[in-house]
């Protein structure tokens, strides 16, 4: 065998192939962490989003970690963008928890939701038709449904997907981010308030939202959506500040 044969079969079945693969591993084992911290991301944000923890209620990163069945690595890098969202905060003993409502957050949460939820359904209007209305209404169902029967969960993740699915259609991806992080701040305090929300006999706002839709009046369909904000925080507020808007 040559010199030239000797030094390809090193590199079919020697260090020559073994340094390759070692150089190809870290890249797939990358791409695997990445997914599994932005799964654990996700996972992490919709238990805050929908009410799965609650205010007061303080965990370790361990627990999570042991909760969630994953290592402790995914969940501080989860941790820490969540905390950049401004939806958990540190605490002093490596706890997180929901940050407490003050007055003054609880007046920007309002305003930065009548300023901004109103004007992404407007900007989106145009492009909802009769297949995206089927959507929205089928979401509206879900959240009566939801209330008929107690199921607090499944009510704000319906609520949740209601407006959503109006916002996303606006196109306007810097809009929408501002407002989800705005959700991840209130809706812990949301499930909070769901008993007083729950049997209220207040107008449906939900429903005066699709009716402006079908008929296409941009006007009527901001009002609705100030409404159902000023609703929905009137019963935080209530509940959580025992005041109003």
């Amino acid at each position: 065998m040559s010199q030239r044969e000797r030094t390809d079969a090193q590199k079919e079945t020697g260090p020559g192939r073994a340094a390759a693969a070692l150089k190809r591993t870290p890249q797939r084992l990358g791409d695997i962490a990445l997914t599994t911290h932005e799964s654990v991301y996700r996972a992490l944000r919709n238990r805050i989003l929908f009410g799965g923890f609650l205010p007061g209620s303080a965990v370790t990163l361990r627990g999570l970690a042991e909760d969630m069945g994953v290592s402790p690595m995914p969940i501080r890098e989860a941790v820490r963008r969540l905390i950049a969202e401004r939806a958990l905060k540190m605490m002093d003993n490596r706890r997180v928890l929901i940050p407490p409502m003050t007055e003054e957050a609880f007046e920007q949460i309002i305003f930065c939701r009548k300023t901004l939820e109103p004007e992404l359904a407007s900007r989106a209007m145009d492009r909802i038709g009769p297949a995206e209305i089927k959507g929205i209404v089928s979401h509206d169902r879900a959240v009566d449904r939801a209330m008929a029967i107690g199921d607090v969960e499944g009510y704000m993740q319906a609520n949740y997907r209601f407006h959503f699915a109006i916002y996303e259609r606006a196109r306007a991806d810097t809009l929408l981010a501002l407002v989800e992080s705005i959700w991840l701040q209130f809706g812990p305090f949301m499930r909070m308030a769901y008993g007083r929300w729950g049997t209220s006999s207040l107008e449906d706002q939900h429903q005066a939202a699709i009716a402006a839709l079908e008929r296409q009046d941009r006007k009527a369909l901001k009002a609705a959506i100030a409404a159902d904000i000023s609703q929905g925080m009137n019963f935080i507020g209530e509940g959580i500040l025992k005041r109003g808007p």
